[in-house]
């Protein structure tokens, strides 16, 4: 996958690339809160069952931001691939969560 002109991958490699140099430890995270609407919705699902389709909403919306704001990252250092991509997420208060993205900025070329 292609972000911003960066590649991101969640492996230690991209096949058919070289790495050139390893820029380290890039970054991205949000911290959101649950919205009073979605809390309630999400109050009658788990009566009735089902996904709590705002929370998913919610939950890709943040990783892209945690993700773009790594790629960000990794652009300002030179970087033009982040690899060993990883995804964490962690309560921060009552009602909020943290989305965390971390990987390995490298420069990498097309083998020949």
């Amino acid at each position: 996958m292609k972000i911003k002109g960066v590649y991101i991958c969640n492996t230690e490699f991209l096949p058919g690339y070289s790495i050139t140099n390893h820029l380290g430890l890039v970054q991205g995270s949000t911290v959101r809160a649950k919205h009073v609407g979605r809390d309630m919705m999400a109050g009658l699902k788990n009566i009735f069952g089902g996904e709590l389709k705002g929370y998913t909403e919610l939950l890709e919306e943040s990783r892209s931001e945690a993700t773009s704001r790594m790629v960000d990252q990794a652009i300002a250092v030179g970087a033009n691939a982040v690899i060993n991509v990883r995804y964490s997420t962690s309560s921060i208060a009552a009602g909020a969560a943290e989305i965390f993205a971390y990987g390995t900025a490298i420069t990498l070329v097309k083998d020949e």
